[in-house]
């Protein structure tokens, strides 16, 4: 296990930060000052940084985290289904375009 695995956010290193503002909300002091030492030991971006001490001094002034589940659903990371794509021959657009008078003028491309 790494040390991403531990962090109280999924997938955190790919959050955008709109999303990450919007994730914190739902965290606890000691889970948001995880976070900002994982990112000051690791990419240390400015602008995460920020967001982060933002947070820790609005929970430090009494901010309560709100409710829901930090570690749910994530739109940067899609659900993947089981068995790949459901196209197959017969669900796949078939190609009835026919020829134009100028696309039969044209000289073949030879490779």
């Amino acid at each position: 296990m790494t040390d991403r695995d531990a962090l109280p956010l999924p997938d955190y290193d790919h959050l955008s930060i709109p999303t990450l503002v919007h994730r914190i909300r739902s965290l606890e002091e000691p889970d948001v000052e995880a976070l900002l030492r994982h990112e000051r030991a690791h990419g240390d971006r400015l602008p995460v940084v920020e967001v982060l001490h933002d947070r820790l001094d609005q929970l430090r002034a009494g901010a309560e985290p709100s409710g829901g589940d930090a570690r749910g659903y994530t739109p940067e990371r899609p659900e993947m289904t089981p068995g790949g794509s459901k196209v197959t021959p017969e669900t796949s657009p078939r190609p009835d375009i026919p020829p134009t008078e100028s696309d039969e003028a044209k000289p073949p491309i030879r490779g």
